[in-house]
């Protein structure tokens, strides 16, 4: 059953001890990670370096897709980097082989399950596993696995004697093709979990609804205050809210409060220890796999209307000209008035007050208590159980208006405006695909975004200034969890000056600092609309650093911040947890916390959102192949996205779903890659593929296993 590499000759056991290559010049030994191939050679990244290491089919001494391993560089050329982005630049491609495997991964694979007689494997379909498992066929029996079925599986060991990996079955998915079995195969692929163990659901069942006049104690009370929610339609956690008062000095009184996690989940806990090794929500296409039990992300914490809710919240003084004058941070009880969805929002904006809210298109009306609210102590008395319609209206747009002016000074600051369409699959109520659309993000998105930032930033200041606040002055700055974002790569930026210079752009200034984010605004600006923007934009994330969560404050380059932290989502990010956390030690009097322990936590849930981000993606692409399946054989009009030595990429319209047509498959003519002018050649007939040129496609395979699309051009 080894289909590839099965009876080749490796180092066996030796290679967890270290080798040293045989008649090889070593320029120099790295630490990195294994990135296999399914043709069964490797790639080592290294983590701080651009370039990672090769490595033949044969040097790889049985190492696995995401092992820690130790690899000696055999061979370095310097050679033209590029990708399908046209970015170029001079490098070095180095070769070597790999000496020492120091850690397994210890990740699952997922495979068919076949087994004959006694003995039973795990069949890769993967792009990152080239061989088979073998599994034990009476524990794989007892585990309810059928031939044919989806698993996951676990590599135990891979000896000398071994054709294949040895391992066991973690988990027996369900028939391939059902949505159950591969969503839940995505997430075993990247070994998160899609179910809540019984201790951690008993737990969360188990703590008290009540909320108690000893929880109230050294919290403002906001309940009194106009307070409203605005989220996606389909939200069932409502973490943060938003309250608004208008000040007899002609300012006005802006809260943001977001759901008192830290109360419910106490530090050890069996409820904050799963949450802490989730590290986030995922969000797949069909479905959230939350961080906390459904008790408490969808009911305890879930600022639902017309229910008392405890908070933590940034509260500022705001002028109409959008100046803080004042700020408060600290916990509150708050009861939101009314749940909105972000297009019952924007149309507020959008009538701007000459549409009375209660005749307005949406037919919005207070929530009705369908749940009933939880016991609480009494709520202060109110005129009414309803908020007039206009004070809702005035809120939304004076909201609003302040929005854009922090919006605007953010940008004239120097934050990067990366604001990408994004295109999200429909699907029905069995997870089948059936339409794509483009979601596109308006004044009620930016109105939240603006103020979620604004109380991040308040935040992430008051701890990293020692600041006075609330009466309680830090003196000097303390250990904190904040949210870091490096400045860009220069030499890509330099690299996407050349680019944009071939379609006529000129990006002029210093690429470094804030004049490097000035230039890039510019140039997007500038492309706009055009077929080109979306390559510009594809190089530009390319050049930046990617933001991750630590200690050390170097500020977020991207926003324009030089204090940044994440605050505002505590029911879907453990970080956030830990900053409300944090944020009660300090307001208290208490000392700095240690650093050490708070930078490990910091990496720790660095790495699960970047597992997360990756999962989601895995989905979206794989739903986009299932929506083009019965499609096969069918034409569409496209625009060229991408272009590379091997193809090009194509958007169809109107969905954008993004295929590969193969160079290979061009019949027409033998087609190079100009890299200097990031552009297509016909070697016979001159004919030009460029970013944007219009083309007519076939839809030739939709690959599921490989979440791959093959397009082929109508010649």
């Amino acid at each position: 059953m080894s289909r590839k590499g099965g009876g080749r000759k490796t180092m066996g056991k030796r290679r967890e001890h270290g080798v040293k290559p045989r008649g090889r010049k070593v320029f120099r030994e790295e630490t990195g990670t294994v990135q296999m191939t399914r043709e069964g050679y490797a790639f080592v990244l290294v983590e701080g370096q651009d370039n990672d290491i090769y490595v033949k089919a044969a040097k790889t001494r049985h190492a696995l897709d995401g092992d820690l391993v130790r690899v000696a560089v055999t061979r370095e050329v310097e050679s033209r980097a590029n990708s399908r982005a046209g970015q170029t630049q001079a490098s070095k491609r180095r070769e070597g082989e790999i000496i020492e495997i120091i850690k397994r991964s210890g990740k699952q694979f997922v495979g068919i399950y076949h087994s004959v007689g006694k003995q039973a494997w795990v069949l890769m379909q993967s792009k990152s596993m080239p061989w088979d498992i073998q599994v034990d066929a009476a524990q794989s029996a007892e585990m309810g696995a059928q031939r044919g079925m989806k698993v996951a599986a676990v590599v135990d060991r891979w000896d000398r004697s071994d054709p294949n990996p040895v391992g066991h079955l973690v988990d027996v998915l369900g028939m391939p093709g059902e949505n159950e079995t591969e969503m839940h195969a995505i997430l075993a692929e990247f070994n998160l979990p899609y179910r809540f163990e019984k201790k951690v659901e008993d737990a969360a069942d188990g703590i008290s609804e009540e909320i108690t006049a000893e929880d109230l104690k050294g919290r403002r009370d906001f309940r009194d205050t106009l307070t409203f929610t605005i989220d996606p339609a389909d939200a069932k956690d409502f973490d943060d809210a938003l309250s608004f008062k208008k000040l007899q000095n002609g300012n006005y009184e802006v809260g943001v409060h977001i759901a008192d996690v830290s109360h419910y989940v106490v530090p050890g806990s069996v409820i904050d220890r799963e949450a802490r090794e989730r590290g986030t929500s995922v969000y797949l296409v069909d479905r959230t796999v939350p961080m906390l039990p459904e008790k408490l992300c969808n009911k305890l914490c879930s600022l639902r209307p017309n229910e008392d809710k405890l908070t933590y919240s940034m509260v500022c003084e705001m002028d109409p000209k959008g100046n803080v004058k004042n700020r408060w941070i600290g916990r509150t009880i708050i009861n939101s008035d009314f749940r909105f969805d972000y297009e019952q929002a924007q149309s507020i904006i959008e009538a701007g007050g000459n549409s009375p809210l209660g005749s307005s298109p949406f037919g919005l009306t207070p929530p009705s208590e369908t749940d009933g609210p939880p016991a609480s102590v009494p709520r202060v008395a109110r005129p009414s159980e309803g908020v007039p319609p206009a004070s809702v209206e005035e809120a939304v747009l004076t909201l609003n208006r302040l929005a854009g002016i922090l919006r605007n000074k953010r940008f004239k600051e120097g934050a990067v405006n990366f604001d990408r369409p994004e295109m999200k699959v429909d699907i029905d109520e069995k997870g089948r695909p059936v339409g794509v659309h483009q979601v596109v993000s308006k004044e009620s998105n930016w109105l939240i975004e603006e103020f979620m930032l604004l109380a991040n930033r308040t935040v992430a200041e008051y701890v990293a200034t020692g600041g006075k606040l609330n009466g309680v002055a830090l003196k000097s700055a303390k250990t904190f969890v904040y949210r870091i974002h490096d400045v860009p790569n220069e030499e890509k930026l330099e690299g996407l000056r050349k680019f944009a210079g071939n379609f006529g752009y000129k990006m002029d200034g210093e690429l470094q600092g804030r004049g490097a984010s000035m230039a890039l605004n510019t140039l997007l600006q500038q492309a706009e609309g055009k077929p080109e923007q979306a390559a510009f934009e594809d190089i530009a994330l390319r050049a930046m650093a990617k933001a991750c969560y630590s200690t050390v404050n170097i500020g977020h380059y991207g926003l324009a911040f030089p204090f940044y932290t994440h605050f505002t989502s505590p029911i879907r990010r453990y970080p956030d947890l830990m900053v409300h956390r944090l944020l009660t030690i300090y307001l208290s009097g208490g000392k700095s916390q240690d650093q050490g322990y708070y930078e490990g936590e910091c990496t720790h849930a660095s790495e699960r959102e970047q597992i997360a981000q990756d999962a989601e993606r895995t989905s979206t692409k794989y739903k986009l192949v299932e929506f083009m399946q019965d499609k096969i054989g069918q034409e569409f009009d496209g625009r060229v996205s991408g272009v590379t030595d091997w193809g090009m990429y194509v958007e169809i319209e109107p969905t954008k779903v993004e295929g590969m047509v193969a160079l290979r498959a061009i019949r027409s003519d033998f087609f190079e890659f100009d890299e200097e002018h990031y552009r297509l050649v016909g070697k016979r007939t001159r004919k030009v593929f460029r970013l944007g040129d219009k083309v007519r496609i076939r839809v030739k395979e939709a690959n599921l296993e490989q979440r791959l699309l093959d397009y082929e051009l109508v010649e």
